[in-house]
């Protein structure tokens, strides 16, 4: 019975033969019409041990059974597959902490949920880069205390950073159309490198002359008259720089627009109160870690 089934609602590899140079295979079905439908078991027949031939109708009996076509699994478990996009004006990190609400409110007892594809990989990203940017902010720092020699004053450079960062989320918040994506990021790590250089321009050069002995506050005021202009100079070259990305169209546009715009609204909060707090970062902190003594000492040597 199980051969009959077999034969004429699937299929039975017969043998082969060779015809016209050509080998050809045999295979036994019924035809398209005669295994449509369930029914069609009725009218197919075996042979009994008396050699007469029997319906199979009279031999089996059969009900329809409803299951699914495909069991999908995740990490070993029975799983189903949900899919999903933002709606607009939302990003996917509000789309994916929606579902996580959702799961833990409506999934019975015994069930769980995960992420796949780019959500995992987003989700995974989120975590690492608070990591990435402490890492940046390290080696900025080991590069600035080998050039200033000092494990105190590249603080008042690094200090100068939030505040560029502070400009760059700003910007994003007042533009609906972008999010706090992997491009915003890499604009924030680009403005550890822009930030610290502005403030690198005035702690550099007051350094050089509180060494020499010049008076603290009189050096600090020289280092921003002077580098005032070089500041604005390379700010407003980068600035503009980075227009073709801000007013970018087309494919690809969102990325370059959340790059641009980022690095935009970074500079420019860097660049117009940078240079206001990072001459008084320096005194404090120069004053904190010299020592008032210190700092008299190298006056008296600079006027011997």
């Amino acid at each position: 019975m199980y051969t009959a089934i077999q034969t004429y609602m699937g299929s039975l590899y017969v043998n082969d033969f060779t015809l016209y140079n050509r080998t050809f295979h045999v295979v036994v079905q019924a035809d398209t019409t005669y295994r449509k439908m369930i029914t069609n078991m009725d009218k197919y027949y075996v042979r009994n041990q008396a050699g007469t031939m029997l319906p199979l109708s009279t031999l089996i009996s059969y009900k329809p059974t409803e299951t699914a076509p495909l069991l999908s699994h995740f990490n070993i478990f029975r799983s189903a597959e949900v899919d999903g996009g933002s709606s607009q004006g939302y990003s996917t990190g509000q789309s994916i902490d929606a579902l996580k609400e959702i799961a833990d409110k409506v999934l019975p007892q015994g069930y769980g949920y995960d992420f796949s594809g780019l959500s995992y990989e987003e989700i995974e990203a989120g975590s690492q880069t608070i990591w990435i940017f402490l890492f940046s902010l390290t080696f900025v720092f080991l590069f600035l205390a080998a050039l200033y020699e000092s494990w105190s004053v590249p603080l008042s450079v690094l200090l100068a950073v939030p505040i560029g960062a502070f400009g760059a989320i700003l910007t994003l918040m007042f533009i609906p159309s972008l999010t706090d994506n992997v491009y915003a990021q890499i604009g924030l790590i680009t403005l550890i490198g822009l930030a610290a250089k502005n403030a690198i321009l005035i702690v550099e050069y007051a350094k050089v002359r509180v060494d020499s002995g010049r008076d603290l506050i009189e050096s600090t005021i020289e280092a921003v008259g002077l580098r005032f202009r070089p500041i604005l100079m390379t700010s407003f070259a980068f600035i503009l720089g980075v227009m073709p990305l801000v007013l970018a169209t087309g494919a690809g546009a969102v990325a370059r627009r959340t790059i641009g715009f980022t690095v935009l609204g970074g500079m420019i909060a860097a660049s117009s109160l940078a240079i206001f707090i990072v001459p008084v970062l320096f005194v404090i902190i120069v004053k904190v870690t010299y020592g008032k003594k210190q700092l008299e000492d190298l006056s008296k040597s600079q006027n011997e």
